[in-house]
């Protein structure tokens, strides 16, 4: 039990159902479709859409989403990909014939096709209890009406504007400006296309005249996107990848995410015996710090379009990960084992949702960095993610840019189980710290008898281009014998990451908890 003298939340407890986000309102709205008779997958679906209206630096229609789902006890965990494309016409060669050597963070050329659209589509078809508009209308009313701007979204807000380049600074800032706390941001423009969405389906978005808006718009700028590249859009299932850690199963999207990442971190953590350190020392960091290198590069060496993923086996085996854990010195940092080209950054939103039937939704939906390319549509507003610098040039390599290919994604969502029952849905923000952050997020549960709420509020740290990045949670002292262990020291200015999780428990109680690091709750009735 928390010390209730101190700041600090109580997890949320429900029976019927319950849902976790980083945004009030879209909790609300989850919850509301749950009492109108939708399912945990109307829930997240209606939910997530209106998140791209609440936190649109974080995501929206012309981003990607996944997903884990499980319809009930009795099913099998299914994994669905709703990540878009590079258009068929690009290629590696052109951009190094550019001199590039990595694809640029903004642009055109960073502009993959949006997946998200279908993913919803589908999860509603193949999972969902209501019809399309039902499910769309809360974030075509909210698009028309507006929302007043949280204080999270205020920071990240004016922290990513520059971003914005075109016709989308006049759509997504307020007067030329980041808009403030409080001020009310609207799309009509998106409720349109929404509109369009709810009575067409996939078809509203992907064909017609917001199709056609988005294509006049990329090429003006000089894109390769065509009708085509729309029409084609398709989300896939997948089956998900899992490790174990201490009797609990964690289940992770395939590739072209980077779950795999955190399943090998779990397994290195095998080979500490991390519960018998201080969960907030310098030596569980630089453990975490020094697992978290060799984790991501091997990440950057083997991830990509499952199509070309192939040495998925030896990453999870093992003996790779007992190999690797010998590398690391429990008094020295070690240098970067590799210098990646594939680009990561930090934002996203994840949401969970559980219902009355227990079917449960793990999912997370992105435009990749704020504001993702900076692009926008020029009639439907709809801005376009740069998840194409999820791509590295380097030539034969399984990532390598390449026509109707998927890039590498930093966005996973998460799942655990206990004896082939899902006992929680969870999701950690912050693009490449999201591997981390699920690794973590189950060793401060595990490892350190924290409760879930606990677990997510406790201090963080993450290994980054070099640097070992520190919230200000952690004591100074830490700071310190980290430095003497050779590690570089840096405060971020914002905090890392976001989480959300739902304990689904043995005597019917939902344990519901959302991270103080962005706006969002927990609810549930």
């Amino acid at each position: 039990m928390r010390d209730f003298h101190l700041p600090g939340r109580s997890v949320v407890l429900a029976t019927n159902g319950m849902c976790a986000t980083s945004h009030p309102l879209a909790a609300t709205v989850a919850i509301d479709i749950l009492k109108k008779g939708g399912n945990a997958a109307d829930a997240a679906v209606s939910a997530a859409v209106l998140l791209g209206m609440c936190e649109p630096q974080m995501t929206g229609l012309g981003g990607d989403m996944f997903a884990l789902i499980q319809k009930n006890s009795a099913s099998d965990v299914v994994a669905l990909n709703g990540s878009g494309r590079a258009p068929k016409a690009a290629n590696a060669s052109t951009l190094r014939g550019k001199g590039l050597s990595v694809v640029p963070l903004r642009g055109i050329d960073a502009v993959t096709l949006p997946g998200a659209v279908d993913g919803f589509c589908r999860m509603i078809k193949d999972f969902g209890s209501m019809n399309l508009a039902k499910v769309l209308a809360p974030a075509i009313h909210y698009a028309r009406e507006g929302i007043p701007v949280a204080p999270r979204v205020a920071f990240d807000w004016s922290d990513g504007a520059e971003a914005l380049q075109g016709s989308a600074i006049d759509k997504f800032l307020i007067d030329g400006s980041a808009p403030k706390v409080g001020q009310v941001f609207r799309s009509p423009a998106q409720a349109e296309a929404l509109e369009l969405i709810a009575s067409k389906g996939r078809d509203g978005f992907y064909s017609g005249p917001v199709a056609l808006d988005m294509v006049k718009s990329l090429q003006a700028l000089g894109g390769s996107h065509t009708i085509d590249d729309f029409a084609a859009t398709k989300a896939s299932y997948g089956t998900p990848l899992s490790s174990s850690y201490q009797g609990v199963e964690m289940l992770e999207h395939p590739a072209n995410g980077q779950g795999a990442t955190a399943l090998l971190m779990l397994n290195i953590m095998k080979h500490f015996e991390l519960s018998n350190l201080n969960p907030f020392g310098a030596q569980r960091a630089h453990i975490e710090a020094e697992i978290s290198k060799l984790a991501y590069d091997a990440r950057n060496r083997f991830i990509a379009d499952v199509d070309y993923t192939t040495r998925m086996s030896h990453m999870l085996a093992p003996e790779t990960a007992a190999s690797l854990a010998s590398l690391v010195d429990l008094k020295r940092a070690m240098a970067n084992p590799s210098t990646a080209a594939e680009a990561v950054h930090k934002d996203t939103v994840y949401i969970t949702v559980v219902d009355k039937d227990r079917m449960a939704v793990s999912l997370i939906y992105s435009i990749f960095h704020s504001f993702g390319s900076g692009i926008a549509s020029d009639k439907y507003d709809i801005l376009f993610q740069n998840r194409g610098a999820g791509f590295t040039l380097e030539k034969g390599h399984p990532n390598e840019l390449a026509g109707g290919k998927r890039p590498m994604h930093t966005i996973i969502p998460g799942m655990l189980a206990q004896n082939g029952q899902v006992t929680m849905p969870f999701g950690v923000m912050g693009g490449a710290y999201q591997p981390n952050g699920h690794a973590r997020l189950l060793s401060n549960m595990l490892d350190f008898d924290l409760n879930i709420q606990a677990a997510i509020d406790a201090p963080r740290s993450f290994y980054d281009n070099g640097v070992l990045k520190i919230e200000r949670g952690y004591a100074s002292e830490v700071h310190q014998r980290l430095a003497d262990m050779g590690h570089k020291i840096e405060i971020p200015e914002g905090p890392i990451g976001g989480a959300q999780a739902i304990v689904i428990g043995d005597d019917g109680i939902l344990t519901g908890a959302s991270d103080p690091r962005k706006d969002g709750c927990a609810l549930g009735y």
